[in-house]
């Protein structure tokens, strides 16, 4: 599964590669994950781009607004869904002593 960053990584490289962080260590597990490839440049320098299979990857996880499950974009993408209020989470403005967030799964 991917990691926060690793998502936002991925994201990045969709929408703004040219700011992209060539040194991120996500770029790395997302390198090995087949999902984007080192593109080269003029100048010798590098840039990130999506392969086919990352592209797939968030076209599937964009679709509808909603994750899917895996058997829906493939087993070997690694995509868990992530079920509507299973993550722990608070309100903007909420006091933290009076709300607790519940953290069961």
């Amino acid at each position: 599964m991917l990691s926060p960053h690793e998502f936002a990584t991925l994201m990045l490289v969709r929408q703004a590669p040219d700011q992209l962080d060539m040194n991120r260590a996500e770029l790395d597990a997302l390198l090995e994950r087949q999902l984007v490839m080192l593109e080269h440049c003029a100048a010798g320098e590098c840039r990130a781009r999506l392969t086919d299979k990352g592209r797939i990857f968030l076209d599937a996880l964009h679709r509808g607004g909603a994750l899917l499950e895996p058997e829906d974009v493939g087993e070997q993408y690694e995509v868990h869904r992530i079920e509507r209020g299973a993550l722990p989470m608070r309100h903007v403005g909420a006091h933290p002593a009076r709300e607790p967030v519940d953290e069961g799964g």
